[in-house]
């Protein structure tokens, strides 16, 4: 399995600018929707303990937990989309059965990705509201990166069908 989560930034960039079939765009997809979860994570830190009422304060704690976990997620299917994309090219000269199956596999991780940012971005209008005013224009980046996420992940879906 094909894994990230211990690249640097610059190693992950650099796999990624490289004459290489993985990582592509799914795994940048996926990276995307990380980075709109890290910065979720950010902006919910940052608007915890501001003495805000209680159910404020428990959505925010929910908001965050839920971050954190889509962080480390989208993370790791960044690496399972290099992984099953480079499966499907390992079954495309085996024979056609097996290449259809590997494609349905790989069709699975953008799936997840838009599943997991769609989720995210239900955060976006309570962060906007209720968190740090210092910080909306990071949720308002977070939901860019979401949107990209999500339309790049169709793209890959759509590309390889």
């Amino acid at each position: 399995m094909i894994h990230y989560e211990d690249h640097t930034l610059q190693k992950y960039l650099e796999s990624l600018a490289a004459r290489e079939p993985v990582p592509g765009g799914g795994s940048a997809a996926a990276v995307c929707g990380s980075l709109a979860a890290s910065l979720i994570a950010m902006s919910t830190r940052y608007s915890l303990g501001k003495n805000k009422a209680p159910e404020i304060e428990q959505k925010l704690e929910a908001i965050l937990k839920d971050a954190d976990a889509a962080r480390l997620r989208l993370l790791e299917l960044a690496g399972e989309d290099a992984q099953a994309y480079a499966d499907t090219l390992t079954a495309k000269k085996e024979n056609p059965e097996a290449y259809q199956k590997a494609l349905k596999k790989a069709g699975a991780v953008p799936r997840s990705v838009i599943r997991i940012c769609l989720k995210l971005q239900e955060t976006v209008p309570f962060l906007l509201k209720e968190g740090n005013r210092h910080l909306l224009s990071d949720v308002h980046a977070a939901d860019a990166f979401l949107n990209a996420a999500v339309s790049a992940a169709h793209g890959m879906i759509e590309a390889n069908s």
